[in-house]
């Protein structure tokens, strides 16, 4: 027997239209999100003839926790600038106009710089990445038997979202090392005497935060080596001149 509407009710209680517009901007941006950082991966799939792949999940509960974490870095990503100037505003009604005009830059360079490492990783690390990892792929048994990607979305969300993190923080370390020389910590002389040992840690640095590839290392390593280089310019120029010392 069918039911009526009466019976079978769509909602019990009417949702005003601006709840049903702030419902679809969320669904929307999550769904932009796992979009964007599955980008690369289509991108790179599309560029070789014949594939046919789509990413997958194993266990029930996989792509629900997927979609939280994306949720999570979305979240984390977007309200970054919010909290940053909460805390700023928090901070600065303590300290001297001369103490806010020496910290304004620095605070200034931090989302640029964020955005920076995590635009590298998306559009120049990642492409090369994965068409180097597909290359491996023989669908069609070359070597023996068959060998195809099936890429689980928990695994390939994770990485990225790892990446993108561990590069924009990474290029955070031009204003952490002049941050260090504008009180005195370090000097730019310091910085370049140390600079091979320096050169060794970037390469330390990537491998930890790095997937186990060269390219990846390398796409890292190589901007940080670059990176400490502009930190000793910053640093010469922020840090205390002998005529404010004396």
């Amino acid at each position: 027997m069918a039911t009526t509407t009466e019976d079978d009710p769509i909602h019990d209680k009417p949702m005003p239209l601006l709840d049903h517009l702030i419902e679809l901007r969320r669904r929307l941006l999550w769904s932009s999100v796992t979009f964007f950082l599955a980008r690369p991966l289509a991108d790179a799939l599309a560029s070789k003839p014949g594939s046919n792949h789509a990413l997958i999940y194993t266990q029930l509960y996989e792509a629900f926790f997927t979609y939280l974490r994306v949720a999570f870095f979305g979240a984390a990503f977007v309200s970054f600038p919010v909290v940053a100037t909460q805390l700023w505003l928090f901070v600065a009604p303590g300290l001297y106009r001369s103490e806010k005009r020496a910290i304004a830059p620095f605070l200034a360079a931090t989302p640029v710089l964020f955005i920076m490492g995590a635009a590298l990783a998306y559009y120049f690390v990642f492409p090369f990445a994965w068409k180097f990892f597909i290359s491996f792929e023989t669908p069609d048994g070359d070597a023996g038997i068959p060998i195809q990607l099936m890429p689980k979305v928990g695994e390939y969300l994770d990485l990225v979202m790892k990446l993108i993190f561990a590069f924009g923080i990474a290029f955070q370390l031009p204003v952490a090392l002049a941050l260090l020389a504008k009180v005195g910590i370090i000097s730019s002389k310091g910085l370049k005497k140390y600079r091979r040992y320096a050169y060794v840690g970037m390469f330390v640095v990537a491998a930890i935060l790095a997937p186990p590839d060269v390219i990846t290392q390398m796409g890292l390593a190589v901007p940080l080596i670059a990176l400490y280089e502009i930190s000793i310019l910053a640093a010469k120029l922020v840090e205390p001149k002998p005529a404010e010392e004396s």
